[in-house]
């Protein structure tokens, strides 16, 4: 898990500056009151739940993570497949809403070990009504700092030394996911989504299965 999250921050750092050939940093900024009305509740979510995951055991571990792992499956697919409408708030409730919807998604960022847009970017649309691509960028803007508050909890428990102990396997693997990151931000405004969404949420329960049926081994 803490592997992952640092090739999951990797992949942000890499993936704002590669956004920008489909999404101007213009464009993005004018909405950055989204940004921090997420974080407002990410960050605290975040230390929190990064807390929660040092002391759990391992088989409760496992189980919560693959139960969010089903969850974040069936959430893309509702709010990319399904007709579901922006949620027509006044500003003081979106922006209460925003802040429990940011603590709940950041405590699954830190439980999961990822970047939490899977989560982000439907709550974005569905919540402030912002264009899918703007999400995108949004996003990252909240995963950044929300990932940083995640790390910085996790570094005073002693399994953080995981990332040590493993620091080739981290530049190989981030290595790959900065060119990935890249390429990804160049062929946004042509890939289509929809098959991509599909094959997302299809890893994110095949996955989730295979992290249940660890929690059965001796």
């Amino acid at each position: 898990m803490i592997l992952n999250k640092a090739m999951s921050l990797i992949v942000v750092v890499a993936a704002l500056p590669s956004r920008a050939f489909a999404v101007p940093w213009n464009e993005v900024t004018a909405h950055w009151s989204i940004a921090v009305n997420l974080l407002a509740g990410s960050l605290v979510g975040a230390w929190l739940a990064a807390g929660w995951a040092t002391r759990m055991h391992t088989r409760t571990l496992h189980r919560v993570l693959a139960l969010l792992l089903v969850v974040m499956a069936v959430v893309l697919a509702i709010t990319h497949f399904a007709d579901v409408d922006t949620l027509d708030l006044p500003p003081a409730p979106r922006a209460v809403a925003g802040v429990i919807a940011g603590a709940l998604i950041g405590m699954v960022a830190a439980f999961m070990g990822v970047a939490g847009g899977e989560l982000l970017i439907p709550t974005i649309v569905l919540l402030f009504g912002a264009e899918i691509q703007l999400a995108g960028s949004l996003s990252l803007l909240v995963s950044l700092p929300t990932m940083v508050v995640a790390f910085a909890r996790y570094s005073r428990d002693s399994t953080f030394t995981v990332i040590r102990e493993n620091h080739r396997f981290v530049m190989v693997m981030g290595s790959g996911s900065i060119v990935g990151a890249v390429a990804g931000g160049a062929l946004l405004q042509y890939v289509a989504s929809q098959a991509l969404i599909a094959a997302l949420a299809l890893i994110l329960l095949i996955s989730a299965g295979k992290v249940w049926r660890h929690t059965e081994l001796p």
